[in-house]
């Protein structure tokens, strides 16, 4: 069973920055495009960002400007750092580990803007 392994969750204040890291094994870290979803209650799940094997990186409208994505492959890690965080970007945060046959997903982590 491959796992992803997600961190750095957490409460902030607007305005804030947050740093979450997805580790994934090595075995397909190299080869996997890595995205960053969000789901906040009540709503679908959503892409926040995402970076291929060869450094190409998308987001959504919504965190243009506000959120980077990179990644180690040293340390098989995705990173996605977020400042400016608004209330509206409150939500757990999945990672997913996409390749050639497979799909997978972290447990989530919650991020939660407030003051």
């Amino acid at each position: 069973q491959v796992q992803l392994v997600e961190s750095g969750g957490g409460l902030v204040q607007p305005g804030g920055s947050l740093r979450l890291s997805c580790a994934a094994p090595g075995s397909i870290f190299s080869i996997s495009t890595i995205g960053w979803y969000r789901q906040a209650p009540g709503k679908g799940r959503e892409l926040v960002a995402r970076i291929t094997s060869g450094g190409t990186t998308i987001f959504t409208d919504s965190v243009k400007g506000r959120f980077t994505i990179s990644r180690d492959n040293a340390k098989s890690t995705v990173y996605l750092q977020m400042n400016s965080l608004k209330s509206e970007d409150s939500a757990v945060y999945y990672c997913n580990a996409l390749g050639p046959k497979y799909e997978y997903w972290g447990q989530g982590t919650q991020v939660t803007v407030s003051s």
